[in-house]
């Protein structure tokens, strides 16, 4: 599998219709928005279920979209649970670390200084910039 194949892969997933379950997303997390360092897949399998299984992939050393063994893992995860389609954001989602686990309840990250005062979901929304490129 080529580097970076493995979300081109899952994304052709999307092809299925509204009602085709079981769903997975796909979202990848970052200390700005150009470096993916989480990617959080999770499953549900049926609508409005509250069902959820939810895997996390974190690296220090490389951009997660291009690590080629956490892609296996990931497309892994959603071919043993039998997901029909994927779902996720062209951008990255925000800070890898999680509030009250990581850092205090209503405070901002101090690991990551670039979200604070961001509305991450609307960075969310544009697709990221190239891992590596420099340039907001």
């Amino acid at each position: 599998m080529k580097v970076n194949s493995w979300r081109k892969q899952l994304e052709s997933k999307r092809r299925g219709g509204a009602k085709e379950h079981p769903v997975g997303t796909l979202i990848f997390y970052g200390p700005d928005d150009r470096h993916a360092s989480k990617v959080v897949a999770a499953v549900v399998d049926e609508p409005g279920g509250n069902e959820t299984v939810l895997e996390r992939w974190v690296s220090d050393t490389m951009d997660v979209r291009m690590d080629p063994r956490i892609g296996r893992e990931v497309t892994r995860f959603f071919d043993l649970h039998k997901v029909r389609r994927v779902a996720s954001t062209p951008g990255l989602a925000g800070c890898p670390h999680e509030e009250g686990i990581d850092y205090p309840d209503g405070e901002t990250c101090p690991r990551c200084p670039f979200w604070a005062d961001k509305d991450r979901w609307e960075i969310a929304a544009k697709p990221a910039p190239r891992p590596g490129h420099v340039g907001h």
